[in-house]
């Protein structure tokens, strides 16, 4: 019984052993290894974008910015949060979710109402001429995509508030937004994060 016993240990420590080097040291040594292959690093240390050497953020995540004075507001702006205080933000970046709403609720409509009110009379617009996603949260909440059509619809307020000519805006909207994947799957997308920076280079001369 006693050799059955001291048998048995002696094989389960040696598999403790093996398993702890595959799995504890080996796999996240392989991952680790296959992270850092050129045109992977960057993915898998977050996706950061970087200004004037410094980290500025996350491709990956948008960040409503608020501006100092709302009357001249220089930013693009991403889609709303769920998790904002406010109808339109800015959302709270360590909280990420939708709201769960259904399409037919009375407190999501009225919501989407009064986004699409302060949005027109904030780029001085007709409320019809607010396109869906910048009234709609996304499913994360922090979304740093929003359509060419509210890059577009926000461009003249950026270029009289920053004073840069509007067709030097609509170039950078246009180096920041991405098209379908393959070509035919999903639709463009405008990288908030990536554009604000820019603009924010053009402005200093950069």
């Amino acid at each position: 019984m006693l050799s059955t016993l001291r048998r048995q240990t002696g094989t389960g420590l040696r598999l403790l052993i093996v398993l702890t080097v595959l799995c504890g040291i080996a796999y996240p040594l392989a991952v680790w290894g296959v992270s850092r292959l050129p045109g992977l690093s960057g993915h898998a240390e977050g996706s950061l974008v970087t200004q004037g050497g410094t980290v500025a953020g996350s491709s990956l995540v948008g960040v409503d910015p608020v501006p100092a004075d709302p009357a001249a507001d220089p930013y693009f702006h991403t889609r709303p949060s769920a998790s904002a205080e406010g109808v339109l933000g800015p959302a709270d970046p360590t909280t990420s979710g939708g709201s769960n709403k259904a399409g037919d609720s009375a407190e999501l409509l009225d919501t989407v109402a009064q986004r699409r009110a302060l949005i027109a009379g904030r780029e001085g617009v007709a409320t019809e001429a607010v396109p869906t996603d910048a009234v709609t949260a996304s499913a994360s909440g922090l979304d740093p995509d929003i359509s060419p059509a509210y890059a577009a619809l926000q461009v003249d307020r950026v270029a009289r508030v920053t004073g840069l000519p509007a067709d030097r805006v609509r170039d950078l909207v246009a180096r920041a937004t991405d098209g379908r994947i393959l070509g035919f799957l999903g639709e463009p997308t405008v990288n908030v994060t990536e554009l604000n920076l820019a603009v924010a280079a053009q402005r200093s001369g950069g």
